[in-house]
């Protein structure tokens, strides 16, 4: 069977990865796959991607890079997804991914004019008929850390989620490639490493780094929605009908 492809666009900060791992690590046990392999691609450190062909299904994880800066390796996994939404592939972007995508396609991505969203959050979904964001319950509870934003969608997506911070929380192409501004490969543990890493930035930006670690909750939103997406993936690559 063709692996599923966890493409790599960043690295998870270095006391978190010491303690937990890295961002592919997280996803691959959040996809929960019985059949289908998975192989990873760092294009941040320049390896290529494969003919989008030859994956079953895309996973783009998050970064800390940003869109906005189009760096060449992120220029060329933009292009690269434009042709995996077309072929069409099974795609799911995280955060940066989410962005990229949403770039490649022809949307419009920079800084959050609300400013940083960090630490366990709620997004309101209109997704009851969506095949992957139908399993969540109208108000999910997701982690999040992120500066940039998609602020315009491209044309032809379907919006699915939004809250205060951030209307353009998550999104589909067409019938198989979605993208989500939080991280569901993230628990509270996870959420609260990076609060403690960002924790001069926070407080520089009058937030309260100590009242947010104090709110991070776990919730099995996050990894429902990583499970329905390979199980959607598996399915499809063995034939087998979806629900």
């Amino acid at each position: 069977m063709r692996p599923l492809l966890i493409v790599k666009t960043g690295d998870t900060l270095p006391e978190v990865a010491a303690r937990r791992g890295d961002f592919d690590r997280w996803i691959r046990e959040g996809l929960a796959l019985s059949s289908l392999p998975i192989e990873t691609v760092e294009v941040h450190r320049g390896q290529p991607l494969p003919p989008v062909e030859s994956v079953a299904g895309v996973v783009v994880t998050g970064s800390a890079a940003m869109v906005s800066e189009r760096e060449v390796w992120s220029e060329s996994a933009a292009r690269w997804l434009k042709g995996a939404v077309a072929a069409p592939a099974w795609i799911l972007g995280i955060c940066y991914g989410h962005q990229l995508l949403a770039h490649g396609l022809g949307g419009r991505v920079g800084p959050n004019p609300r400013g940083r969203q960090i630490g366990t959050v709620e997004v309101d979904l209109e997704a009851e008929h969506d095949l992957l964001l139908g399993r969540l319950p109208a108000r999910a509870r997701v982690q999040a850390t992120h500066v940039e934003v998609v602020l315009e969608y491209p044309d032809g997506a379907v919006p699915l989620g939004r809250n205060a911070m951030d209307p353009h929380h998550a999104f589909r192409l067409g019938e198989r490639a979605w993208g989500v501004q939080f991280h569901p490969e993230f628990d509270a543990d996870i959420m609260r490493g990076y609060i403690d890493g960002r924790r001069d930035l926070i407080a520089g930006e009058g937030g309260d780094p100590a009242a947010l670690k104090a709110a991070c909750r776990d919730s099995p939103d996050g990894h429902t929605l990583l499970g329905r997406f390979g199980e959607l993936v598996e399915a499809a690559e063995s034939g087998s009908p979806t629900a």
